[in-house]
């Protein structure tokens, strides 16, 4: 019979990845692995606590502190973020998604808060990469991977502004740039630094404690080390414990920019499961935060026109919300998202199960790696 360590450890035997940790939780009831090692000189084993880039993983963490704002009252769903973000209080868009970046339109709206969360703001990532309007959006995000690479936030923000959205708001589901700007949002609807609020409404709460924008030097000989594929069949390092994460970077990314650890992780899904209360009774989300962030809202045309991120898959807020068996692993309802270091977290409230990845290998397209629903698979059987 196939375990959860045997799945890990035929990938890391062939040289897929250096190591792996994941666990399968349903009711509090966990299994664990960790195969491998923390880096590909095989310096140290990888233990269950290791440390990892957790990439877009991030981006449900990032939503629920967004939602504490809106719990209470800081935030309106409803609220045209250019009270906090006035930089693109009167955005411009493209005549048409393929037209030119001068060929431009007024928006029809206000971007709200709620455009943000669900991903239709105007701003982010289509299927097609090769348009004008995003060919100049990634020269602003450049790799969001790593973070350590882009400007403080009034900067990339203003940078972001001088760019006419490819869809009026409300209009499209576009890709990863609101995360960003939710980052920014929080920050400047509450007057303190993103990481003070994150740790304060959600991390400290959850006992989140190996979670953060930074990997203090005591936890770095948990940290591993990144890799991508090298376009020979091997791997080549990107970055080391001692590297990026090293130090808080100028650019918080609400995107990807979270360091931490599969139990972490774990902890927040749980209360994404029990309804938006921490282990201890302290409240954290409303239940009505919870249902909207773990249900879909998008349109049938939107999701049709993403395929390549969501697969045919709704989106909620902070992560991608099932809509329909596709595959042994998609569950109606089932919460969560995959980042682009090679991880990933989702929640299935059907069965009450936990699932998360955690690997050093970047993915190399936004499809997911075999090992990703290799895992997927196990974990729906296991569940």
């Amino acid at each position: 019979m196939t375990t959860l360590h045997h799945l890990l450890q035929t990938y890391v035997d062939k040289g897929w990845a250096p190591g792996a940790v994941a666990l399968i939780d349903r009711h509090g009831s966990t299994e664990t692995a960790a195969v491998g090692f923390l880096d590909a000189t095989a310096s140290a084993p990888m233990p269950p606590d290791a440390v990892f880039r957790l990439a877009s993983i991030t981006k449900p963490v990032v939503a629920a502190a967004v939602m504490t704002l809106v719990d209470d009252g800081t935030l309106a769903l409803d609220a045209p973020i250019s009270e906090w973000l006035p930089e693109l209080a009167q955005p411009a868009v493209v005549r048409t998604p393929a037209g030119p970046l001068q060929d431009v339109v007024p928006a029809t709206r206000p971007i709200t808060v709620d455009d943000l969360l669900t991903f239709r703001a105007g701003y982010g990532f289509p299927d097609d990469f090769s348009l004008p309007q995003v060919k100049a959006l990634l020269a602003v995000h450049k790799d969001g991977r790593t973070p350590a690479g882009l400007p403080d936030p009034d900067t990339w923000l203003a940078g972001l502004a001088r760019l006419p959205l490819l869809h009026q708001p409300g209009a499209a589901w576009l890709y990863n740039t609101c995360s960003d700007l939710q980052g920014i949002l929080i920050s400047r609807a509450t007057g303190r630094p993103l990481p003070e609020v994150l740790t304060e409404r959600i991390l400290a709460p959850l006992g989140m404690a190996d979670t953060g924008f930074e990997v203090p030097a005591a936890r770095r000989h948990r940290f591993t080390t990144a890799y991508q594929p090298d376009g020979k069949g091997g791997l080549e390092p990107t970055d080391t414990p001692d590297g990026a994460w090293s130090r808080l970077p100028a650019f918080l990314s609400g995107a990807g920019g979270l360091a931490g650890t599969a139990a972490d992780w774990l902890a927040f899904g749980r209360m994404l499961l029990n309804g938006g209360t921490a282990p201890d009774g302290r409240r954290v989300l409303t239940a009505e935060s919870v249902r909207r962030m773990t249900t879909d809202h998008l349109t049938p045309e939107q999701r049709a026109s993403s395929t390549l991120f969501l697969e045919g898959q709704g989106w909620g807020y902070g992560g991608s919300v099932d809509i329909a068996t596709t595959d042994p692993w998609t569950v109606p309802g089932r919460y969560g998202w995959v980042g682009g270091t090679g991880t990933t977290a989702h929640i299935v409230p059907a069965t009450g199960t936990v699932a998360i990845l955690l690997t050093q290998r970047a993915m190399e397209n936004p499809s997911p790696t075999a090992l990703m629903r290799d895992f997927w698979r196990y974990a729906a059987e296991a569940s």
